[in-house]
């Protein structure tokens, strides 16, 4: 079984993203893994070039900037580097840059594709998700962060990044079908400096909406605003060991108080309903369980 990664990653150094961390993580599941480094204004490529391992393979890629409906310039980049690997893989790993798995979870990852890799109706595999929030001790627990996603497809067979680059499809608009893994994504991408959160935050707000949106709906600060969110709840499990290093450096403090944990009304339905079934009422997904 030959199983290629991908992911693609542009001024990393700027906005702080744990992209090494995340290719570490890829490495040892995979053959080779190859990364889109797009044009930036800082050293995103010499940093991937730092990381040692020879399964990697950068490819150098221009962003069309213009493509600024629905994120839609995440979804091109995610098919460039897609189309990179090689055509002979079986599987093929997926992430973005600020997403990272726990060395705990690769006999579940290995296994699963070994047990369907000769099931060709199954386009694709589903993992788990946790998403940290303001700092590595808290998570985000409110149904508006999504609960899983597709993160391993088989190549070919006309499967794209779909939209934003969330999730894939293939052919014509038609959902993947898919085994879910009991294997969890650690995504990392609401836990950085508050001055590099922000940073983020008014720049790629960019690759969804205009000029006249951002001015209007984005309020230019110096440090991003972390009290602004409805619930979370403390993390107890641990992490990638590959982010080991990068939370200890942490330089800077987050405490979320949980009695300010603030559920709108439908909210509280459905976490009580999820909480007693497993079931998240109205959950929005991009793919087919088989």
């Amino acid at each position: 079984m030959k199983v290629s990664g991908f992911t693609f990653v542009r001024n990393a150094v700027l906005y702080d993203y744990p992209v090494v961390e995340s290719i570490q993580s890829l490495l040892p599941l995979c053959d080779e893994v190859v990364v889109a480094v797009g044009n930036s204004t800082d050293d995103t490529l010499g940093l991937i070039r730092s990381i040692n391992s020879p399964k990697i393979r950068i490819i150098e890629t221009t962003w069309d900037d213009t493509l600024r409906e629905g994120g839609k310039v995440l979804a091109v980049e995610t098919d460039k580097a897609l189309a990179a690997i090689a055509p002979d893989a079986d599987w093929a790993i997926y992430l973005q840059a600020d997403e990272v798995l726990h060395e705990q979870d690769y006999p579940a990852i290995r296994e699963g594709m070994e047990r369907w890799l000769a099931y060709k109706q199954v386009d694709g595999l589903l993992l788990k998700y946790r998403h940290f929030y303001g700092s590595y001790d808290y998570l985000g627990d409110a149904p508006r962060w999504y609960r899983r996603e597709i993160r391993i497809v088989r190549p070919g067979a006309g499967i794209y990044s779909y939209r934003d680059a969330q999730g894939f499809r293939k052919n014509h608009d038609e959902k993947l079908r898919v085994k879910l893994l009991d294997a969890t994504v650690h995504h990392y991408g609401y836990v950085k400096a508050p001055a590099a959160m922000q940073r983020k935050q008014e720049t790629f707000g960019k690759l969804w909406h205009s000029d006249a949106w951002m001015a209007e709906n984005v309020v230019p600060a110096t440090e991003f605003d972390y009290s602004q969110v409805d619930s979370l709840q403390r993390y107890t499990g641990t992490h990638p060991q590959v982010m080991l290093a990068r939370i200890k450096a942490q330089n800077w403090q987050y405490e979320h108080d949980m009695s300010r944990n603030r559920y709108r009304r439908k909210d509280q339905l459905k976490h009580l309903v999820e909480k007693l079934t497993g079931y998240r009422p109205g959950e929005y997904r991009n793919y087919k369980l088989v």
